[in-house]
């Protein structure tokens, strides 16, 4: 008997959750992706269910989607989930071959990503006022962000119990809930350090252990973070279109510019594939030009 689509997606969820080990986040784009086509489905053809979707289907589908969002990233991303639908239909024997397998991706292009300068970063921190409550927090947070190459998600989630201070490492825990060891700088900790009194002196502290904290003594949101950085930009005077990813971005940048073994950054980053990591070598031009002159035989 075929699954519906309320049945297809609930089992789909629970693989994404415990054989993928996905975030929270990357499962929720995916069911959101899924979502969009039972909607088309059950709205257009109410009687088909999931094991019956043909490629033309799909098409269809695309087509109706574009129509609501024409941004080729968008499309790809919403082509991402819909193979990742069929592959779990495809692993179950819900299908014999995916529906889903000849769809091809919209040309998306490569950016790189957008960098701070150290002097651009040192002038975000300059703009955090230290006598306002939560000025120590930010300040620690930027340093954080930039001083370990974090994701908005480890560092939300950061625990007091986490930090290794006479080591001077952090426990991360990454995409898939694995985890990592990650340096944190002296500078960091002494952030992190001045924050805790006011930390502490929170009315009521509901996440015990996590640490960074909102007034209400709850762990802060992806949200706030985004709404912290961005205020601190305006402030300073930095016109670029930055969110917290930016200081990731920044701290493999640096380190990969200063002559950082690439797999060491790999490691901090938390990346599966070094060639993920390689990105960053294409960031500063002048960077390359001198590794040239300086290792190869006709240089």
């Amino acid at each position: 008997m075929s699954l519906t689509w309320r049945q297809s997606i609930s089992g789909f969820t629970a693989y994404l959750r415990l054989e993928k080990s996905l975030s929270e986040n990357s499962v929720q784009a995916y069911l959101d992706d899924a979502g969009k086509l039972q909607r088309f489905f059950t709205e257009s053809v109410p009687e088909k269910l999931p094991d019956e979707v043909t490629y033309a289907g799909l098409k269809e589908f695309l087509v109706w989607h574009s129509q609501l969002n024409s941004n080729p990233r968008t499309q790809a991303r919403v082509i991402s989930g819909i193979k990742a639908f069929y592959k779990y239909l495809l692993i179950e024997g819900e299908i014999t071959e995916s529906p889903a397998a000849l769809v091809e991706s919209p040309k998306t292009g490569f950016r790189l990503p957008q960098t701070l300068s150290v002097a651009e970063i040192d002038a975000i921190i300059a703009a955090i006022d230290l006598s306002r409550p939560e000025g120590h927090r930010n300040k620690a947070i930027i340093e954080t962000l930039y001083g370990c190459g974090l994701r908005v998600s480890e560092l939300v989630n950061l625990r007091l119990t986490d930090i290794h201070g006479h080591e001077e490492y952090i426990t991360v825990t990454g995409k898939g809930n694995k985890q990592r060891l990650v340096p944190i700088s002296r500078k960091a900790l002494g952030e992190i350090d001045l924050y805790r009194p006011h930390r502490n002196s929170l009315a009521v502290i509901k996440d015990e252990n996590t640490v960074f904290l909102n007034r209400r003594g709850k762990k802060l949101t992806r949200t706030m973070i985004f709404t912290i950085i961005k205020n601190l930009a305006a402030k300073a005077g930095i016109k670029k279109n930055i969110s917290p990813h930016t200081f990731r971005h920044s701290f493999a940048t640096h380190m990969v510019e200063a002559g950082a073994d690439l797999r060491a950054v790999q490691e901090m980053l938390g990346h599966e594939s070094v060639l993920t990591t390689e990105i960053y070598t294409h960031l500063d031009r002048s960077f390359l030009r001198d590794t040239v002159n300086m290792y190869h035989p006709r240089a």
